[in-house]
């Protein structure tokens, strides 16, 4: 059971519906789409152009032939018209769709170190939003805890993107578990074609329940799975005894964090669960980004597109000496 320090508990939905845009929460918005775009602008735009691929190949244009041009690309029905070699031309097709997928589970509502996991999904959000919108990509969120809280389907623009960046941060859900494998299922239906899923989860829960489902998805789709974690939760100080909650099932338990035992057995536990999910991943080919309260996440991020770039860098070489 982790230790946690709760946010203060949200009105009921009837005292603050989700779209209310309080002045507060405009300047919020404001200041993560200020702060975003920036990392966007000066860091991740290239980099996401060059790590994610479009669709395919789509025509583009004829031209006369030029040396060093492919044969195989002549196009032999304006050869024959022209009495002139051309070529067909194709460019990468580069609109893609990203689905945003949000664990917004009871979980979440944790910080230790200057924010909430909540909040700091939101800005990681906006970040990957703002870096897809830049590209002309489409995009759209799922935020779950035991249930679809809410679906809002891809779409292009910066409007578009503030309005995610809004659920984000003022969606409270009414669920308090983590159903990972019904909001995998919920984006296989809306992508209806191959796309880019971004898991951002704390994974506080078993993960055998959605194992088989996250391989079958990434068989679809690139899936990235962006960890949210907070340093309490991995080691909790020896200060005695002291009341433990599960923010998601609501069970207490009072206990002697002194206690050898105790201690070794909550590690042993973290150890395992850290190691089935590694599993997991790993073995369905998902892509990992793990980011932490209290740690700046820009270089989580320029780490990830790094491993992405040197990745596809390897594959062509490959491809050129085959």
């Amino acid at each position: 059971m982790p230790l946690f320090r709760r946010r203060p508990a949200a009105p009921a939905p009837e005292e603050a519906p989700q779209s209310v845009l309080t002045p507060e929460l405009m300047r919020q918005i404001r200041r993560i789409e200020i702060r975003t775009r920036h990392l966007v602008d000066q860091s991740f735009g290239g980099e996401y152009h060059s790590v994610f691929k479009g669709r395919g190949m789509a025509f583009d244009e004829v031209r006369p032939y030029q040396p060093g041009d492919e044969v195989r690309t002549i196009d032999w029905n304006v050869t024959a018209r022209t009495g002139e070699p051309h070529v067909k031309r194709f460019v990468e097709e580069r609109e893609l769709t990203v689905l945003l997928v949000v664990d917004v589970s009871a979980s979440f509502d944790v910080g230790t170190r200057g924010r909430f996991k909540r909040d700091l999904a939101a800005e990681l959000g906006a970040v990957l939003a703002f870096a897809a919108t830049t590209n002309h990509d489409r995009v759209g969120l799922v935020l779950f805890s035991d249930k679809v809280e809410l679906l809002v389907p891809p779409r292009k623009g910066r409007r578009h993107v503030l309005r995610l960046v809004r659920e984000l941060l003022t969606t409270r859900p009414t669920g308090r578990g983590t159903n990972v494998r019904l909001a995998l299922d919920t984006a296989n239906r809306v992508l209806a074609r191959r796309g880019i899923l971004f898991l951002i989860s704390d994974f506080q829960t078993d993960i055998g329940r959605f194992r088989t489902t996250l391989a079958a998805t990434r068989r679809r789709h690139d899936v990235v799975a962006v960890e949210l974690t907070d340093p309490l939760e991995a080691e909790i100080p020896a200060v005695g005894l002291l009341r433990l909650a599960d923010a998601e099932h609501g069970a207490h338990a009072l206990v002697d964090t002194s206690s050898p035992r105790w201690r070794a057995a909550h590690a042993a536990a973290r150890a395992a669960h850290a190691a089935d999910l590694t599993a997991a991943l790993r073995d369905g080919g998902v892509d990992r980004i793990a980011v932490t309260t209290g740690v700046d996440y820009a270089p989580a991020l320029a780490s990830f597109f790094q491993r992405r770039a040197r990745t596809r860098r390897r594959a062509g070489r490959r491809r050129s000496a085959a």
